[in-house]
């Protein structure tokens, strides 16, 4: 709090003893209620929750009861996101009882529960997979259309550039993405060494700067004029969307999406969905493993 901190934020995933102890995370409410005191009592009064469902172990009345203990503590934001089960990824993940894990519906059952027990508890939700106070500067920035999404989630920062601190942070510039060294002592020893402890990075093309505007777009907006984007970025202005156009065909018959000319919009009932738009958008989704963590 001298330093200037006045946000925080606590990585809970889920508050159930048994949820705890099969993903290796022991951090029972009590240990995040006193944190969370000891952040308030020294001025810093932004608390930030993580909360997951689709954990092993997880039900319905579980979620519900994690999200209601999670509100009852007051973060002013609160992020909802679904356990991405990915083994072939992350190595650690094998240990993870797959029986345990809830399938599909189960899932969506677990997100809406999530869902109506903050939005009860007076949080207004925001984009696809956050919550927050209504007189927070997210849920302004939201009624204002001034929301944005980044790799670490919903922000109302409108800078273009992010500096990744410590071992395998992060960063963007306008040119592109960075990443720090992943091993602590690589990191360290670069670092020591006055070098820059960057491990690699990706450039962006015009094309990528537009496609990424219209998935941020559709993500805080939920709705795209495709004309107008491609009219925002030079050297990308002869961008074809038909392909992605057609994508969207099984969305709309599905009442996920409509689609009048250039003009893309996600339907109320198909916010929790706007991934499955978003995707149409991404030209690097199919030339990979072809395995990716769920929608919902």
């Amino acid at each position: 709090a001298s330093a200037g901190v006045n946000r925080a934020s606590i990585g809970v995933q889920g508050f159930h003893p048994e949820v705890q102890k099969a993903i290796n995370r022991i951090q029972p409410f009590q240990l995040t209620e006193q944190v969370v005191g000891w952040l308030r009592k020294h001025g810093v009064n932004d608390i930030n929750m993580d909360l997951l469902y689709g954990l092993p172990h997880q039900t319905v009345e579980r979620v519900r009861k994690q999200a209601e203990m999670a509100a009852s503590l007051k973060p002013v934001r609160v992020a909802l996101f679904g356990y991405a089960h990915v083994p072939w990824m992350k190595s650690n993940q094998k240990m993870i009882d797959e029986a345990a894990l809830p399938g599909v519906t189960e899932r969506w059952k677990q997100f809406v529960a999530s869902s109506e027990a903050l939005e009860k508890m007076g949080y207004l939700a925001v984009g696809l997979d956050h919550f927050a106070l209504p007189a927070d500067a997210l849920a302004i920035a939201m009624r204002e259309g001034r929301l944005h999404r980044n790799f670490q989630g919903y922000t109302t920062d409108e800078a273009t550039v992010m500096l990744g601190f410590g071992a395998s942070g992060i960063g963007l510039l306008p040119q592109g993405y960075a990443q720090n060294a992943a091993p602590l002592n690589a990191y360290a020893e670069a670092v020591k060494a006055g070098r820059l402890p960057i491990s690699r990075g990706l450039a962006l093309t015009a094309e990528d700067k537009l496609r990424g505007h219209v998935i941020e777009r559709l993500m805080c907006d939920f709705t795209i004029d495709l004309d107008q984007a491609l009219a925002k970025h030079r050297g990308a202005e002869t961008k074809d969307f038909t392909k992605e156009i057609e994508k969207m065909t099984p969305l709309a018959e599905d009442g996920i999406v409509t689609v009048n000319g250039m003009r893309v919009t996600i339907t109320e009932d198909g916010r929790p969905f706007a991934r499955l738009a978003a995707a149409a958008f991404d030209a690097y989704l199919d030339t990979g493993q072809k395995r990716h963590s769920k929608a919902v």
